[in-house]
């Protein structure tokens, strides 16, 4: 039995214009990129059942929830965009604004 040709790929820095992906930090903005994709999630989900609702003609979430879900959805992606092309504080710092969107969606329209 022969084992296959295989030939070893030399690895090569960024080009001039990308930066590198920074090391520190990967827990931070996979943990900030998560909560944030789930709001997106989440949004959807509510806006589905407005619909199932509506065509329904059962009660649904309110005008207060349609609007809330949606921008709370786009500001966490907006915070997670700045989160992944910056570093160091700002980076930190709009990672904080992907949590303090989330948890504020979540504490004003699910805590009972």
């Amino acid at each position: 039995m022969s084992s296959p040709d295989t030939e070893e790929l030399a690895t090569t820095p960024p080009p001039a214009g990308e930066p590198e992906t920074p090391r520190s930090g990967r827990f931070w903005r996979g943990l900030t990129g998560s909560l944030a994709a789930g709001m997106v999630v989440l949004a959807v989900f509510v806006l589905v059942v407005a619909g199932v609702c509506l065509f329904a003609g059962a009660p649904g979430p309110g005008p207060l929830m349609l609007i809330g879900h949606p921008v709370a959805a786009v500001v966490a992606l907006l915070a997670q965009r700045v989160a992944d092309t910056r570093n160091g504080r700002v980076a930190g710092f709009a990672g904080l604004g992907v949590v303090v969107s989330v948890t504020a969606a979540l504490s004003l329209f699910w805590w009972s």
